[in-house]
């Protein structure tokens, strides 16, 4: 009996693996970060962001994706429409690294071994761990924010986007993907999370709302693997 479950086992992975295409490529664009410094805009990049990011096609309708990104993130109270930023003056500079994991959910079918044309919108979320930097003010409220340590934390990608088949091969998408973070100190606003400890000379802020970094940008992957059999 073990011998015939692992048969069937191994049978329906390897047919399922037959049947499936893989995706390949890369994104680029710009990011712009949402928090205690700087602009208020959900959507106006500001920094660039280059990353690889793989598909796994399990049906026309969704697809394991897993990504990789780097990207600058900046924000100035200077830029700022909010007068009580303008008279603060922060500003800061960070960079984030982040592999993300999850599921691309198309809107419509989107069959690589049908013919063209192809496309549809899509969603896509999942779990994103990233790298950046702890922020505060080194010398207190009248200095300047400064880099300091490693922050490593969790985000929650929301993203929307839209596709096309441009070839047989080759796959365009235009998406705008917003991250939640699990920190409130890309920007310095809580240094608690650095320091270990409070210190209310130097925190600034809205304390009950996370900081969130946007990337908005186009990608190009190249498919392949076998296209689907519906012999059986």
């Amino acid at each position: 009996m073990r011998y015939l479950i692992a048969f069937v086992v191994m049978a329906f992975f390897t047919t399922s693996m037959r049947s499936q295409q893989f995706e390949l490529g890369a994104f680029a664009g710009g990011s712009n970060f949402i928090g205690d410094v700087g602009r208020t805009y959900y959507i106006l990049p500001n920094e660039p962001v280059v990353g690889f990011l793989t598909k796994w096609n399990r049906s026309p309708r969704h697809a394991i994706r897993f990504s990789l990104n780097y990207a600058k993130i900046s924000a100035d109270d200077a830029k700022s429409d909010d007068t009580r930023r303008q008279q603060r003056g922060y500003s800061f500079q960070n960079s984030i690294a982040e592999a993300s994991l999850g599921i691309e959910f198309n809107f419509f079918e989107f069959d690589l071994s049908d013919e063209l044309p192809q496309s549809t919108p899509y969603v896509y979320t999942g779990i994103t761990y990233f790298r950046a930097d702890h922020v505060y003010l080194k010398d207190g409220r009248n200095g300047k924010l400064s880099n300091e340590g490693t922050n490593w934390d969790f985000a929650i990608p929301m993203v929307v986007g839209y596709k096309e088949a441009i070839t047989e091969h080759i796959i365009g998408g235009l998406e705008i993907g917003a991250r939640y973070t699990f920190t409130d100190n890309l920007d310095g606003s809580w240094p608690e999370e650095y320091l270990g400890r409070r210190d209310p000379k130097i925190e600034f802020g809205n304390r009950n709302t996370n900081d969130w970094y946007v990337f908005t940008g186009v990608s190009f992957t190249f498919t392949f693997g076998r296209k689907p059999c519906y012999c059986f």
